[in-house]
C-alpha cells in the first residue's frame, strides 16, 4: 500500500491547472441545472418558508463538513484519481474499483446524460432548432469530449469560463428576484418553522434532504485531476473549502428568493421555479434570460464532468484493474484520450437510450455510500499517522463522524423513499465485484 510521505506523482500527465482552475472545478462539479428546479422538490416535502430555506442550510453544513474531510485527504493523497486513490489506500483495491465502476455506470454517466438532455431542451427552446433532444445531447457531449482530448489546459480554461458565467446567472436570479419581484403574501409562511419534533415532519425533512444533497454533491470530482494541478496539496484543499462555501451561499440564496417570490405553496406547485421567479421579476425577457443561464449551467457541468471523471478510469487502468488502453496518455496533448472517449461514449449511450432518468434515480443511494466511506477513510489515515504536518480537518473526529453519520442517514432515507430504484443501484454496484476479480486475475502475472 502506498505511503503518504512520497513525492506527488502524475503518471505521465502534465501539471497545468492553478488555484483558480481548482476552485472553479469544485464549484463546477456541484452546480448543474438542479438548483434551478430542486427548490420546488424540497417545497413538496416541507411546507414552510423557514424549513424550505433551512433544509438548504442544513445540507450546506453537511457539505462543508465533507469539504473539510476531503481537504485533508487531498493534502494527504494528492494523486490522480482523487477519491479513488483515497479509498484504495485506505480500504484496498476492491472498494476503490467498485467506486470507479459505479462512477462510470451510474453516478457520473447517468448524471451527465440527464444534464445533457436538460441542456438540449433549453437549447431547443432558445433556438427553435428542429432536432430531437437526444441528438442535441449527443452532439454537445461529443463536442466537449473532443475539446477535452485537446489538452487539460484547454478543457480547464473552458470549464473556468463557463463556471464564471454560471455564477453570473445564479447571481442575476437572486438579485432580480429580490429587487424586482414582490414578496409573496405567504412569505414568511404563518408557521415559519413548523412542528419539527413530530415523526411525520422528521420523515419529511429526511425526504427533502435527498434532492438537496443531490444538488450539493459533486465537490469530490475536482480531486480526480489532482495529478494535473501545479500544487495539489495547497490548491486543492483551499479550493474545496472556498468552492463549497461559495456554492452553499449561492444555493441558499436561490432557495430564499424562490420561496420569497412564489411562496411555499406556489414553489411546491412550480415545475420551473427559477423561470417563474424571473418571469415575475422581469416578464418574458426574464424567463428567456434564465433559460439561457440554465443552458450555460448545464453545459458547464458537462464540461467539468468530461474533464474530471476520466482520470478515475485512467487510474484504475494504471493500477491494472481496467482495460490497459484506458491508461495510455497522448504524446501530443498529454491527456488520457481513451479514458475521455470512454466517458463520452457511455454518457452518449445513456442519453440516447432514454433511460437516463431512471439511472439518475439510483445515484443518491449509491453516491452517498462512497461519500460516507471516504469520510471513514480519514479515520484510517489518522490512525496510521496522527501527527503529520499539513492541513487537518477542524473538529475531527466529531465533524468527520457527523459527516459519515449524515451520509448513512441520507442513504437510509433514500432507500426508504425509493426502495426499488435503490435496490437496482446496489445491484449494479455489486455486479462490479466479479469484474474486479476478473481484472485482478488477468493482470496479476504482469503486475506481480
Amino acid at each position: 500500500m502506498a505511503g503518504e510521505a512520497g513525492p506527488v506523482t502524475s503518471r505521465g500527465l502534465v501539471r497545468r491547472l492553478g488555484p483558480f482552475d481548482a476552485t472553479m472545478l469544485v464549484m463546477g462539479g456541484i452546480v448543474g441545472a438542479g438548483i434551478f428546479v430542486n427548490p420546488a422538490e424540497v417545497a413538496r416535502h416541507v411546507h414552510s418558508s423557514g424549513l424550505i430555506v433551512g433544509v438548504w442550510v442544513l445540507g450546506g453544513l453537511i457539505a462543508m463538513a465533507g469539504a473539510l474531510v476531503y481537504a485533508e485527504l487531498a493534502d494527504r493523497r494528492p494523486e490522480v484519481g482523487g477519491q479513488y486513490a483515497y479509498l484504495r489506500d485506505a480500504f484496498g483495491q476492491t472498494p476503490a474499483f467498485l467506486y470507479g465502476w459505479s462512477l462510470l455506470l451510474v453516478i457520473q454517466s447517468g448524471g451527465m446524460a440527464a444534464v445533457a438532455i436538460t441542456f438540449a431542451r433549453y437549447f431547443r427552446e432558445l433556438t427553435a432548432l428542429p432536432m430531437p433532444d437526444g441528438a442535441i445531447a449527443a452532439a454537445v457531449l461529443l463536442l466537449l469530449t473532443a475539446i477535452n482530448c485537446l489538452g487539460v489546459r484547454i478543457g480547464g480554461t473552458l470549464q473556468s469560463g463557463l463556471m464564471v458565467l454560471k455564477i453570473a446567472a445564479i447571481s442575476a436570479l437572486v438579485i432580480c428576484g429580490w429587487a424586482f419581484a414582490p414578496a409573496h403574501p405567504n412569505f414568511p409562511s404563518p408557521s415559519a418553522l413548523g412542528s419539527t419534533n413530530s415523526p411525520a415532519m422528521i420523515a419529511a425533512i429526511g425526504a427533502a434532504m435527498t434532492p438537496v444533497m443531490f444538488a450539493y454533491g459533486g465537490w469530490q470530482t475536482s480531486s480526480f485531476v489532482a495529478g494535473e494541478m501545479r500544487d495539489p496539496r495547497r490548491d486543492l484543499s483551499r479550493a474545496l473549502l472556498w468552492g463549497v462555501a461559495g456554492v452553499v451561499l449561492l444555493y441558499t440564496a436561490v432557495a430564499f428568493v424562490c420561496v420569497h417570490t412564489l411562496g411555499p405553496e406556489g414553489l411546491a406547485n412550480s415545475a420551473t421555479p427559477a423561470t417563474d421567479t424571473m418571469r415575475i421579476a422581469l416578464g418574458d425577457r426574464g424567463a428567456t434570460l434564465i433559460a439561457l443561464g440554465i443552458a450555460i449551467s448545464a453545459l458547464g457541468f458537462l464540461s467539468q464532468s468530461i474533464l474530471t471523471a476520466p482520470r478515475v478510469y485512467f487510474a484504475m487502468a494504471a493500477d491494472g484493474v481496467f482495460f490497459r488502453k484506458i491508461a495510455e496518455v497522448s504524446r501530443t496533448t498529454h491527456v488520457p484520450v481513451f479514458a475521455i472517449l470512454l466517458q463520452g461514449i457511455v454518457a452518449i449511450a445513456i442519453a440516447l437510450s432514454g433511460t437516463y432518468g431512471q439511472i439518475l434515480s439510483y445515484v443518491v443511494s449509491v453516491d452517498f455510500i462512497w461519500f460516507g466511506l471516504t469520510g471513514a477513510a480519514l479515520f484510517v489515515y489518522r490512525s496510521r499517522d496522527a501527527s503529520r504536518d499539513g492541513f487537518r480537518a477542524p473538529g475531527h473526529p466529531f465533524t468527520t463522524g457527523l459527516f459519515v453519520l449524515a451520509c448513512a442517514l441520507i442513504v437510509i432515507a433514500t432507500v426508504a423513499s425509493n426502495p426499488v430504484n435503490s435496490a437496482i443501484g446496489f445491484a449494479i454496484l455489486l455486479a462490479g465485484i466479479p469484474a474486479c476479480r476478473y481484472w485482478q486475475r488477468k493482470n496479476r502475472p504482469a503486475t506481480a
